[in-house]
Formats: C-alpha cells, sequence, structure tokens
C-alpha cells in the first residue's frame, strides 16, 4: 500500500483527500476570532468613514474604498459557512452566512447552490454557465457569426469582466435567484429575504445620514470588494495550463487540483481573501477551513509547489480567452486565429 505521508510520493488528486482530510475540523473558537476580526475592524471603518463626510468627502470616499478589502474577507468567512467549514454547528453557521449576506449584497441559499454546482462541475465542458466565467473553445467561437464573437470578446475586455461586471453582478444579478428561478421557494426567499434587509438597512442610513453615506461608504466599499471578489475567482481558474475535459476525460478530482491555482500574495492580501489563493487545495477538499490552507501548503511542499501563480503572472491570464482542445491550454483569439488560420 502506497504510504501518503511520505514527501517523496507523488499523489493522485483522489489520493490527497486521505491526507487533506485531516484538516477539516474548524475550532469553534478560532472560527469565531475570525468572525470579530473582520467583523469589527468592517464596521469600525464604515463608522469612521461616516464621520469623515463632514471632514471631507474625499477622506471618506478613500476609507469606503479602503473598508472593500474587509468585505472580501467578510464575504470569504460566508463562503465557509455555505461548505459547511465554518462552524460544527450547521444551523448556527446558515445564519452567519445569511446575515453576512446582507453585507456582501449576496443572497446566501442561492449562492450556496449556485456555488456548489461550480465546484461539481468546475473544468467540465459539458456543463458550463452557472457559477463560472464563460468559457468557449477555439471551435465553439469559430463556429459563432460575426455578431456572436462580437458578444464574446465583449464579455472578456477588461474592462467588463473586472470594471462594469462585478457591479453589475453584486448590485443587480444578484437581486434575483438567476440560475435557480424555476427550482423552489427557498432560494427566492433567500434572494428577497436578502433584498428586504438590504433595503431595510440604506434606509435606515439615509434616514439618519442622508444619501452621502451611500454614495461614499456603500458604494464605493461595495465595488471594491465585487471587482477584488471578480478577479479572485477569474484568476483561481483561467490561466494557461487550467484544466477542461468533457466527457469520459473529465474526473472531478483531477479537475479540481490541475484547473485551480495556487494564487501567490503578500501576506497582508492573503489576510484579507482569506487565503483562497490556495484555491487548488480549497477545490479539491472544500470543508478545509480557510485558516487551516495555509498549513497544509506548509505541511505538503509538493501542494505548495503546484499551480503557482504569482501577481505578475496573474496579469497576463487576462488576454486569454479560448481553450484550445488540442493543445490544452487557454489561448487568446489573436493565438487562435495565427495557429488555425482563420479569420
Amino acid at each position: 500500500m502506497t504510504d501518503l505521508t511520505d514527501p517523496a510520493v507523488t499523489r493522485t488528486a483522489r489520493q490527497w483527500l486521505s491526507v487533506l482530510a485531516r484538516y477539516r475540523d474548524p475550532s469553534t473558537a478560532r472560527s469565531l476570532f475570525e468572525l470579530a476580526a473582520t467583523l469589527l475592524p468592517f464596521l469600525a471603518l464604515w463608522a469612521l468613514a461616516w464621520a469623515a463626510i463632514g471632514i471631507s468627502p474625499w477622506l471618506a470616499l478613500a476609507l469606503g474604498a479602503l473598508n472593500g478589502g474587509f468585505l472580501v474577507r467578510i464575504f470569504i468567512i460566508q463562503h465557509d459557512c455555505g461548505h459547511g467549514s465554518f462552524l460544527r454547528n450547521r444551523r448556527a453557521q446558515d445564519w452567519i452566512g445569511r446575515i453576512l449576506g446582507v453585507l456582501t449584497l449576496t443572497p446566501y441559499a442561492v449562492w450556496r447552490r449556485t456555488h456548489a454546482i461550480h465546484h461539481a462541475h468546475h473544468g467540465d465542458l459539458d456543463h458550463r454557465g452557472i457559477g463560472d466565467v464563460t468559457t468557449l473553445t477555439v471551435e465553439e467561437y469559430r463556429a459563432r457569426s460575426t455578431f456572436g464573437r462580437f458578444l464574446y470578446r465583449l464579455y472578456r475586455h477588461p474592462l467588463v469582466l473586472f470594471v462594469v461586471g462585478p457591479s453589475y453582478l453584486f448590485l443587480l444579478q444578484n437581486r434575483l435567484p438567476l440560475g435557480l428561478m424555476n427550482q423552489g421557494w427557498r432560494y427566492w426567499a433567500s434572494a428577497m429575504g436578502t433584498n428586504a434587509v438590504i433595503l431595510l438597512a440604506l434606509g435606515l442610513i439615509v434616514w439618519f445620514g442622508g444619501i452621502w453615506p451611500v454614495l461614499l461608504v456603500f458604494f464605493p466599499s461595495s465595488v471594491v470588494a465585487a471587482t477584488i471578489g471578480v478577479w479572485l475567482f477569474y484568476v483561481q481558474h483561467q490561466f494557461e495550463e487550467t484544466h477542461w475535459s468533457k466527457g469520459a476525460d473529465w474526473d472531478l478530482h483531477n479537475a479540481a487540483l490541475e484547473g485551480s491555482s495556487h494564487y501567490v500574495l503578500p501576506q497582508p492580501l492573503r489576510w484579507l481573501s482569506g487565503n483562497i489563493g490556495i484555491h487548488h487545495v480549497h477545490h479539491l477538499y472544500s470543508r478545509i477551513p480557510f485558516y487551516r490552507l495555509p498549513e497544509v501548503i506548509r505541511h505538503h511542499a509538493e501542494l505548495a509547489s503546484i499551480q503557482r501563480l504569482t501577481i505578475r503572472d496573474s496579469l497576463r491570464t487576462v488576454g486569454l480567452h479560448l481553450w484550445d482542445e488540442v493543445q490544452g491550454k487557454l489561448i487568446s483569439i489573436k493565438e487562435a486565429k495565427q495557429r488555425y488560420n482563420w479569420a
């Protein structure tokens, strides 16, 4: 039998599961500490930004934008609640997820279901469209009409993906249970309940402070967090040597490990992003609490060294648009035209 504790052993994706299972148990005390260490600075910055409006609107705007970083971390905690990895008590963590969903503008039950679909079908060319960044193959793009190609290029343009798209997704699209509208009342209840609490909160803010706290604090923090969140999600899966396959060639565990990056960030950014850059480990074993992910790669050098993506590397991924099934990698539209000689 293979000794999975031997660091010299090269493990398959499936073999890693028994190793990673050792890290799955959350600590209630640690989880509550992480929640407090995230929420308290977020609320303090919100109050400070609100108070700064009377001193300088620009200062308030800057503080509101800065608070977007803490909002990203709030989303990561909501994310762990959705995976059942934040607390041992499922009911308690679901309520935490619902409450945090108001702050992140993300209906908890809707997001939990669509994100589960993402995990279950990531890298599967036969199941795309929910919880992922739309990605066409070279042949699919070539088969589109001129207008269809234009729409895809528009969708993949950086201004749409990382500027317009995130705000649209969190401020507007999340207001409806899109993708789940015919799958039961619970998703409508999640979306409409979240919307109602958001409107109540905004109404109270306007009642006590007027419109400026909404414009200078709420919107900047939400937009910054949405943009960072979409960027992180993009680079976690949209890199050159990612994994896409279909039919019998697709395997859940291989797609999880090979199709998710290890985004290497400086320590402050790792903390604010809740270690979500260690995404290959997360996708392979999503029940590991976010604060235990660094422990995994410290203990297992093999996992620390694969799928590494630096900030400089990640900037190059913006120019990748199509999955080339022949080469087994993401390429640009320009490269596809040159390689396959089509207009």
